[in-house]
């Protein structure tokens, strides 16, 4: 949406006109032109209407307006947001630049070509009153033009019969539990899994189990009130001699409530959950009579599921591949006896059934539309090309789609960039935690929040999209901690609809389609892909990552480096390269870049110009050693550097660590260190990085043991470190460790 293209560069404006940016910026802005001068003013005048702007999108999603006037108006807001972002890069760049006066940079500017692409402080003022402008006349003609209407977001629920016996039973269990106190049931998992119908058979088989019961759909704009005159109008049902729930206000619908559920033994569904906040405000009205009353709750959230008791907490998960099958086959072929797929449509069906990815809602959606179609092997593999278009297009499926995104909507803004990112894996493939936080990271999608690193924002982050059934978790490590996630599917493949519709990436895939997006993409993705040479404008490009080793090299990678000026994260892990353009120093706005897994033997020394570099990774690459004057890369996070040497790990020393450089122990703020050999110097010097949490160390020989606990001890943030002996029979004294990490939980490896 382009609320979190917005959202972005109102937080970069931020950051651009804070006190201490300004405070390196007014020699820059001295004696300059007045309309020079009035930038920061400027910038401060179009954070403030895009924080308008913000506001205004937010509720026009959520509240589903459409139109083409609407989303007119959205593109030419996104494309503004687009523009000022690059303005305010560039700007605090020149500030950044400013800022090195007095130190090596006076000795070296003459030498110094400002690279032709970027632009001068004349221009950035002239182009920032230009997107004033702009946006000025644009809010104007919002109010003429935009008067969306509201569609309302009603989701019908759909009713299937396979029976889920065992959530059935479970819930069932759950009901007549021999507490007799009052118990809330969660019912959890992501959209369309079925949780509401799991509920509905439920509610419509043992209701008349209970004195009274109620149904609830909560809206994410809920009012307190019309919840309270529902669940009181259901209560009541036919009898309404005691109270007439219209007329009632809100202190009055309290009290009927709690005056019929004093006596009555209850049950109550609370479906489509999305805030604790509400259910804490229902709660005040559920008295607990010891009657054996039931309160029910459906939810995408795990977080709100918590609410429940451990036992009383049951997670819907999707289909199995047989279940599936079966369900796909009852609704496709309905009046076939025994639904049985003929033998030529099988496999079409079977890849089909799979982009269901076990979804109860999707099988039966599609299921029942192919029943309408004619019984060919071509007709179903259109279909099966086309399926995500028919998800937004046809009538029939169209909510389905609505189900997925409803997901989406209701995502906080902050996590809106980071779940479309994920889209731009390939399918199936596993995300890596620490990975996709350093992408996340770099692209500026995590806020500083109090005295937490953004690595820990960034996991905070990661959990809400699991909790909220967006991803699943794959994998966790031995403490319990996320290692390797995926994304369903339908939900990548609406992801990268939302994309599209948002100019947030292109994704390059000979093997399905290419999706192209717009003129002018910010990211690029390629999953597989011959040649994208001719198909790519490099211009405003953000981000390039490339995923598949088989992408031929042509003349993308030379003007990638020249063109690509606002260049954040470039990621060429095992693409056949072996060397790195001297224009790579260019890359002003560069802050990750991943060569691992290739040919490079050397950097350019105008890397060391990167001085937003956050992640540099050269793993198992033909890496020789470092050039001087990479440790003015301050603002590095993650280095990680060695060659592998044997690729079958049947010697000791496998992979050949790298020398440091010096300087290195100057990086404080490094959270992740990997592949450089023990010295003398370095060992001592260690303790600096004092923010390092994975540390991964080579040829430590037995005199270094003694210094290298010292300076492991001023290590507080270490909880992995992995040490590798100088030879196999070296012995290493490390008995100190157990002292020092007594009160900390340290992984404590030798690797080879």
């Amino acid at each position: 949406m382009a609320e979190i293209a917005v959202l972005l560069v109102v937080r970069k404006i931020g950051l651009a006109v804070a006190a201490e940016t300004l405070k390196y910026a007014r020699p820059l802005l001295a004696k300059k032109p007045e309309y020079i001068e009035a930038l920061p003013n400027e910038m401060r005048l179009i954070r403030n209407e895009l924080e308008l702007v913000h506001a205004f999108l937010k509720g026009t999603g959520r509240r589903g307006w459409k139109g083409e006037v609407i989303e007119t108006w959205r593109r030419q807001v996104r494309r503004l947001a687009y523009d000022m972002e690059d303005m305010v890069d560039q700007f605090i760049y020149m500030v950044g630049k400013q800022n090195q006066k007095g130190s090596w940079w006076d000795h070296v500017k003459k030498n110094i070509m400002k690279p032709n692409s970027l632009f001068s402080l004349d221009e950035i003022a002239k182009e920032v009153k230009r997107i004033n402008q702009e946006l000025k006349q644009l809010s104007e003609s919002r109010d003429r033009w935009a008067k969306p209407l509201d569609y309302g977001t009603d989701i019908p629920v759909a009713i299937y019969e396979t029976e889920q016996e065992m959530y059935r039973q479970s819930l069932i269990e759950s009901l007549y539990f021999q507490e007799r106190s009052l118990r809330i049931i969660a019912v959890w998992g992501m959209g369309g899994i079925g949780k509401s119908t799991l509920v509905t058979n439920v509610y419509k088989n043992e209701a008349c189990s209970f004195d009274c019961r109620a149904w609830v759909s909560i809206s994410q704009s809920y009012k307190l009130e019309d919840i309270w005159r529902k669940m009181l109008r259901d209560l009541l049902g036919k009898d309404k001699k005691e109270f007439d729930p219209e007329t009632m206000n809100s202190i009055e619908l309290r009290e009927g409530l709690t005056k019929i559920l004093d006596k009555k033994r209850y049950m109550i569904i609370l479906d489509d959950v999305w805030t604790a906040e509400v259910l804490f405000k229902i709660r005040e009205v559920l008295i607990d009579n010891s009657l054996g009353s039931r309160v029910i709750i459906t939810t995408r959230i795990e977080e709100e599921a918590s609410i429940a008791e451990d036992g009383c907490k049951i997670k819907v998960e999707p289909l199995n591949d047989q279940d599936a099958w079966i369900l796909f086959c009852r609704k496709a072929f309905p009046k076939v006896r025994n639904h049985i797929c003929p033998p030529e449509l099988i496999q079409c069906g079977i890849d089909i059934m799979e982009k269901c990815d076990g979804l109860p809602l999707a099988l039966v959606a599609v299921g029942s539309l192919l029943s309408l179609k004619t019984k060919s092997v071509k007709e179903w593999k259109l279909f099966n090309n086309q399926i995500i278009w028919e998800l937004h297009n046809n009538e029939n499926l169209n909510h389905v789609e609505k189900v997925l995104n409803l997901s989406y909507k209701y995502l906080p803004d902050y996590l809106k960039n980071c779940f479309l990112y994920c889209a731009m894996f390939p399918e199936d493939d596993l995300i890596h935690r620490k990975r996709l936080i350093r992408l996340w990271i770099a692209e500026g999608f995590i806020e500083q929040k109090g005295a937490c690193s953004l690595e820990d924002i960034a996991e905070g982050y990661l959990g809400e999209l699991v909790q909220r059934s967006m991803l699943q978790v794959v994998e966790r490590n031995s403490f319990g901690r996320i290692r390797c996630l995926q994304m369903h599917d339908l939900v990548r493949e609406l992801a990268i609809f939302l994309s599209k519709n948002e100019s947030f990436c292109t994704i390059y895939d000979d093997t399905k389609q290419v999706v192209h997006v717009g003129s002018h993409p910010r990211r690029v993705s390629v999953l597989c892909c011959s040649d994208i040479g001719s198909n790519m404008d490099p211009s405003r490009l953000r981000t390039f990552i490339a995923f598949n080793t088989s992408t031929a090299l042509s003349s993308w990678y030379s003007f990638i480096f020249s063109e690509s000026k606002y260049l954040a994260v470039l990621g060429l892990s095992g693409l056949p390269i072996e060397t790195v353009p001297n224009s790579v120093g260019e890359l002003f706005n560069l802050r990750f870049l991943s060569l691992n897994e290739t040919d490079v033997r050397e950097l350019p020394r105008s890397i060391t110009k990167l001085h937003n570099l956050q992640t540099l990774s050269l793993q198992c690459t033909q890496f020789l050693n470092f050039s001087r004057g990479f440790s003015k890369l301050k603002k590095l996070r993650y280095l990680a550097a060695w060659r592998l040497e044997d690729a079958t790990h049947s010697i000791f020393n496998c992979c050949e660590a790298m020398e440091p450089f010096k300087g290195l122990w100057n990086l404080k703020e490094l959270h992740t260190l990997e592949g450089f050999k023990a010295s003398a110097v370095f060992v001592a010097k260690l303790g600096n990085l004092s923010q390092l949490r994975t540390l991964k160390i080579c040829d430590i020989r037995s005199g270094h043991c003694a210094q290298l606990c010292d300076s492991l001890s001023k290590m507080h943030q270490l909880s992995r470190l992995l040490i590798r002996a100088v030879r196999d029979d070296e012995l290493l004294q490390l008995d100190n460790l157990k002292r020092i990490w007594k009160c900390q939980i340290v992984q404590l490896e030798q690797f080879i």
